[in-house]
């Protein structure tokens, strides 16, 4: 049994607990939930094909919002970029895809999709334009027809983390015997 109070009187989570109650008996429609209190597809694992890893993320993306950064080729300016882009964007749309662009840099671009589930295919297109240098997609970079060779053969190839660890130990080494501090503690 909740006191009964003025409703001026009303915080910020006596509004909120209001609202809960208004909400509690409707029936909302699924489709008009918030993405994050949707239920997951259910996925069709015989669809899926053991070879190619992009199979699994394509069906576990499928109805879920998905951002994807792509980076324009050359040292283009945030005009030209926001042409090029604008572009790409006119190309997919025509192609029924639905995404959206938004320009975060000089030379890079993020476009969000409705639906992951055609981010690869979106992320061929786009890998096949002139003036791509690289796509990001789910922390995978995919070098584009723009890239430059160095980058091409420096996105397939990770460097390993033993060979930074020596780097590493190596310049501590050399921070040591140039430390003037650390030669007078051994003088004493």
């Amino acid at each position: 049994p909740a006191k009964k109070k003025d409703i001026r009187d009303y915080n910020d989570a006596d509004m909120a607990r209001l609202l809960e109650q208004w909400e509690k008996d409707d029936d909302i429609e699924e489709g008009d939930l918030p993405e994050h209190k949707r239920p997951p597809a259910p996925i069709d694992f015989s669809k899926i094909d053991p070879g190619k890893p992009e199979s699994i993320l394509k069906l576990t993306k499928k109805g879920k919002t998905l951002m994807m950064f792509v980076t324009v080729s050359g040292n283009p300016t945030e005009k030209e970029t926001e042409e090029i882009t604008s572009l790409w964007q006119g190309s997919l749309f025509n192609a029924n895809y639905d995404v959206q662009r938004f320009i975060v840099g000089s030379n890079r671009a993020i476009f969000m999709l409705r639906d992951g589930g055609y981010a690869w295919e979106i992320k061929d297109f786009l890998i096949n334009q002139e003036r791509c240098a690289d796509v990001t997609l789910e922390g995978q970079v995919y070098p584009g027809k723009g890239a430059e060779e160095s980058e091409k053969v420096k996105n397939k190839t990770k460097p390993e983390k033993t060979k930074k660890k020596k780097d590493v130990d190596k310049k501590s080494d050399s921070i040591k015997e140039d430390n003037r501090a650390t030669k007078q503690r051994e003088d004493l």
